[in-house]
């Protein structure tokens, strides 16, 4: 029972993430598979299955939130990967700088300089700079 339970989650999980991702979660998690890849289940399952599909906020609000916990932690290539996502479920590149530039009265000037760095690098990629 506890198998199918997880296989249910992990694929609810696995859905919701490439939903919002444009790469497969096999291609996000690679670099975990040889070494810990419990690890990338277990992020799928919980944040992707158990949180991000409750239905009180939308995707778009998770997203920002996302960015603006990973912009106070300064975990740039997490950040680089949820401002992708904002900007896939809605979010413009307008409301993703404001955000940042706010968190700069709560992290500080070189975590807000470090996230405005990681999304101006998006931006370029993506082609909307």
């Amino acid at each position: 029972e506890d198998i199918i339970i997880s296989m249910s989650r992990y694929e609810k999980g696995k859905k919701t993430l490439e939903s919002i991702q444009e790469k497969s979660v096999e291609e996000i998690f690679k670099e975990l598979d040889d070494i810990a890849p419990d690890l990338s289940r277990f992020v799928i399952e919980y944040p992707y299955s158990e949180i991000y599909t409750r239905e009180e906020l939308d995707l778009k609000t998770r997203e920002i939130c996302t960015v603006t916990a990973l912009t106070v932690l300064g975990t740039i290539p997490q950040l680089k990967e949820h401002i992708n996502a904002a900007l896939n479920v809605g979010n413009t590149p307008a409301e993703i700088v404001e955000i940042i530039m706010q968190m700069s009265a709560y992290c500080g000037f070189p975590k807000s300089i470090n996230a405005m760095m990681a999304a101006k690098e998006v931006f370029k990629e993506r082609g909307i700079l």
